[in-house]
């Protein structure tokens, strides 16, 4: 892991020598710091509490703490070099170069080597472990616990890592809270994000508003923003954004899509953008009519045909409509049904909400109806075919029967011809 140690030891190893090599040898407290001194104040240590004036209530343990303080009052610092620079209020600082840079910045907290050792003004830091809150100068209300933890910021704001190197690496972002070991370690500049969970949001730089919660869980995100993990590795390759996934490898197959939504452990979705997966559906009973339900025979009883039941459809009134603004921003035109409507034709094809009140149609059981409405209109024509065909087969008989009855008659009408004498002709012999 490489830490700011590399500039912060160097620093402190120069600020050391510059104030050995020009305090003058004189203290301001008198005599020399030993315990206990006038207006409430402590000091032990070279320098310790050497230019104080006015200040009351401090402890300066440790050589150049608290070494600038004129008038600031109710400051602690133990260890070399803590507060040094200060010459605020209500600064607590435990550890070797704790708060070393402070100056004006108040109510904060720092505890381990050089936690919060750039801090100049920032205010209502608190920072526990080494280096925790290094970097920090001007941020604010930030919570550090964990050697490395928010190591790295500078500005940000109003963020909470807990864990090892948790937030080490943000600078500007504010508003995440991070907590477990690599938890939004690579956030730089994301906001409001949310991580809980060894290398959860890991990998995130710039991405905001995204929820994860498991290990690994979002760790390899770096842009996206407003995703929902939840559970061990859940959406740990997505780049996309606004995608839900809730449970064990959740979405592992989502990388760039957006608007994805996977439940269920291992339902690992697909690369497509608004599609939806959840798991443990098949085989589910659904005896509340839900859109979901089991078809098979083994779980059902009192089955009967449809019959004419299906028939309440035709007193259905399908109307156009659009969903009111707060539904659907873009107002685009629907085909439906109106529930209360057909809650007056059929209740069962309601279903409410918990307070009674119609909620949505049961669509899977007007498909239903409409199914047996079209096998009943199948039938009828089948059996309009078969008639139509036996009257034809009937009509082909009838026109085969007069063929042999004209074909007869004409070979009737051919022998009576045959058979007629021949005309007699008599002769005139005048």
């Amino acid at each position: 892991m490489k830490t700011i140690t590399t500039f912060i030891y160097p620093a402190f190893a120069a600020i050391a020598l510059a104030c050995f090599a020009f305090s003058p040898t004189a203290q301001a407290v008198s005599p020399a710091p030993d315990g206990g001194y006038s207006g409430g104040n402590t000091a032990e240590g070279q320098n310790a509490l050497f230019s104080l004036i006015t200040g009351t209530y401090n402890t300066a343990i440790g050589v150049f703490s608290l070494e600038s303080n004129t008038a600031g009052k109710f400051n602690t610092a133990v260890g070399a070099g803590t507060l040094l620079a200060n010459i605020a209020d209500d600064n607590t600082a435990t550890g070797a170069g704790a708060l070393l840079s402070n100056t004006v910045g108040t109510r904060n907290t720092a505890n381990g080597a050089f936690a919060l050792f750039s801090n100049t003004v920032g205010t209502d830091n608190t920072a526990n472990g080494f280096e925790a809150l290094a970097a920090n100068t001007g941020g604010t209300l930030n919570t550090a616990s964990g050697s490395e933890a928010l190591m790295k910021n500078t500005s940000g704001i109003q963020n909470t890592a807990t864990g090892y190197a948790a937030l080490n690496s943000n600078r500007t972002g504010g508003t995440n809270t991070a907590t477990g070991v690599f938890a939004l370690q690579l956030n730089t500049d994301g906001n409001d994000n949310t991580a809980i969970g060894f290398g959860a949001l890991d990998f995130n730089t710039i991405g905001d508003l995204n929820t994860a919660v498991g290990v690994l869980a979002l760790g390899f995100n770096e842009t996206g923003s407003e995703n929902t993990a939840v559970g061990f590795g859940a959406l740990a390759y997505n780049t996309g954004g606004e995608n839900v996934a809730m449970g064990s490898n959740a979405g592992v197959s989502v990388t760039t899509a957006s608007h994805v939504i996977c439940i269920g452990s291992f339902v690992t979705g697909e690369n497509v953008s608004d599609s939806c997966y959840i798991g443990s559906i098949f085989g589910q009973t659904s005896p509340g009519g839900a859109a979901v339900a089991t078809s098979s025979r083994r779980f059902k009883e009192e089955i009967k045909t449809m019959d004419k039941a299906s028939e309440a459809l035709f007193a259905l009134k399908p109307v156009t409509f659009r969903y009111k603004h707060e539904i659907d921003e873009a107002g685009i035109q629907q085909f439906g049904l109106v529930a209360e409507d057909v809650e007056k034709v059929n209740p069962n094809l309601v279903v409410c909400d918990k307070e009674g009140n119609p909620y949505t149609v049961r669509y899977d059981a007007v498909n239903a109806m409409l199914l047996n409405e079209f096998l009943k209109e199948h039938r009828k024509v089948e059996l309009q075919d078969r008639r139509a065909q036996e009257q034809q087969n009937d009509i082909d008989v009838l026109k085969a029967e007069l063929r042999e009855q004209k074909a007869l008659i004409q070979k009737v009408s051919a022998q009576l011809e045959m058979s007629r004498p021949a005309p007699q002709t008599v002769l005139n012999s005048q």
